[in-house]
């Protein structure tokens, strides 16, 4: 199959790739970067620092990956930034590569779908089977759980959660975490229930989305404290898997979670 790369692309004899992958016109790829198989890179990206790129990932042209996190603290330190496999990144997002102040990782799970002009900061930390809309902002430190959807225009503070299967409308703006499951909109959001629609397409059955109902009432809509209503919903509700991620993340929360 071969390595096809345009000859006016700009590819570092450092650079390591791998069969399969395409470099289109005028892209810029440095010496630290490592990319995997059939990885197809459009025209006028740029990769740089010591970035590792997985196989299957399609970048759409203008993208900017690893370059330098914006943080004034940031000297030129040995960081990384890791995108996984079969990636669909859209036209003018941008991706920095992370500080030294936590993992010196920002890092990118696989099947993931970022749309247009959307930007992930140092350190962050991006799951799998991720949508995020067009224009969608993470501050640096974010988490994002596997399958949650983040809607156009939304911006998310530093060091925010968002747990899996979460969905966030557009326009949002997020300054606590988002528990696993739920639906979240507005400035300064809110949380509107359970992520009903996404749970059914994922297949998600009706016993168990009843019994997440019934833990979000008990949690967020009978006046209780927190700790008081997680307790109530250890005697109430049978465990299971899905229940535990929501308990877990919202004992685990150090911004707290919205309301």
């Amino acid at each position: 199959m071969g390595i096809d790369i345009h000859k006016f692309a700009e590819v570092s004899s450092k650079a390591e790739l791998d069969d399969g992958v395409k470099i289109g016109p005028f892209s810029i790829i440095g010496e630290g970067v490592t990319i995997g198989r059939n990885t197809t890179i459009g025209s006028h990206v740029i990769i740089e620092g010591t970035a590792s790129i997985g196989e299957k990932n399609v970048i759409y042209p203008f993208v900017s990956l690893g370059l330098p996190p914006q943080d004034t603290n940031y000297k030129g330190e040995e960081t990384k930034l890791i995108i996984e496999n079969e990636n669909i990144i859209r036209e003018f997002v941008t991706v920095n590569r992370a500080t030294t102040k936590q993992n010196r990782v920002t890092k990118i799970g696989s099947r993931n779908y970022i749309m247009a002009y959307a930007h992930i900061a140092h350190d962050c930390t991006l799951g799998d089977s991720i949508i995020m809309s067009n224009a969608a902002t993470l501050g640096g430190h974010i988490e994002i759980g596997d399958h949650a959807i983040i809607g156009g225009l939304v911006a998310i503070h530093q060091f925010v959660r968002i747990g899996p299967y979460a969905f966030i409308g557009g326009k949002s703006a997020i300054v606590k975490d988002i528990p696993p499951f739920m639906m979240a909109s507005g400035d300064r959001a809110k949380l509107y229930g359970l992520n009903l629609t996404g749970l059914k397409r994922e297949g998600f059955s009706e016993e168990k989305i009843e019994m997440l109902k019934k833990a979000y009432k008990i949690i967020w809509r009978s006046h209780n404290l927190l700790n008081e209503a997680l307790e109530k919903v250890k005697r109430e509700l049978p465990a299971f898997e899905e229940l535990d991620t929501l308990l877990e993340f919202l004992i685990s929360s150090k911004r707290g979670v919205l309301k």
